[in-house]
């Protein structure tokens, strides 16, 4: 199941919905939850395409696809794997707690998925799978602008000389 990847849905889930704890301001905290709860959206579906092309497969149409070492271990059950076969992992969502490199984080992460959903779309040929990634590749745009406008009212918050001298969600704590 693609969501499961370094660039799915549900490390981008994940890493926006942790993230926002340490955001500073209430807009991109606001952002943060928003798309993070969106990312859970779009992880369901791409688990129902998974699904949907996988539940009625043969043993034959299993192994002839390359599918049968996942079949051992997963029958057609739906399990957060990247293309590669490699399982999901924490370690492919980032949160560092600083706004400004969460954010940056977040639009490198959008383009990635975008790209992946480019990739993907460049593969299939049902219209019943193109059409969902479509979708889903024009929502991976509009999250970038998105993190961008975040970024700009992180920004607007720090003084425009300083954005890299300190860290506002830990070192410009009211006291």
């Amino acid at each position: 199941m693609k969501s499961g990847g370094p660039d799915g849905e549900l490390a981008a889930s994940l890493r926006y919905l942790n993230q926002r704890y340490t955001m500073p301001y209430r807009e991109t905290k606001g952002v943060l939850t928003d798309i993070g709860t969106e990312e859970l959206a779009h992880m369901e579906i791409i688990s129902a395409i998974v699904y949907q092309l996988t539940k009625d497969l043969t043993v034959d149409e299993i192994k002839e696809s390359g599918f049968d070492t996942y079949f051992v271990d997963h029958t057609l059950a739906l399990y957060p794997v990247a293309a590669s076969g490699m399982p999901f992992t924490a370690t492919y969502f980032q949160s560092k707690g600083d706004p400004i490199t969460d954010l940056i984080e977040d639009l490198a992460a959008e383009q990635k998925a975008r790209t992946t959903y480019d990739n993907i779309l460049r593969l299939a040929d049902d219209p019943d799978v193109k059409d969902p990634i479509k979708f889903l590749r024009e929502r991976e745009v509009v999250h970038f602008q998105r993190f961008g406008e975040a970024l700009r009212v992180v920004r607007d918050h720090l003084d425009s000389r300083n954005y890299y001298a300190f860290n506002p969600a830990f070192d410009n704590k009211p006291r």
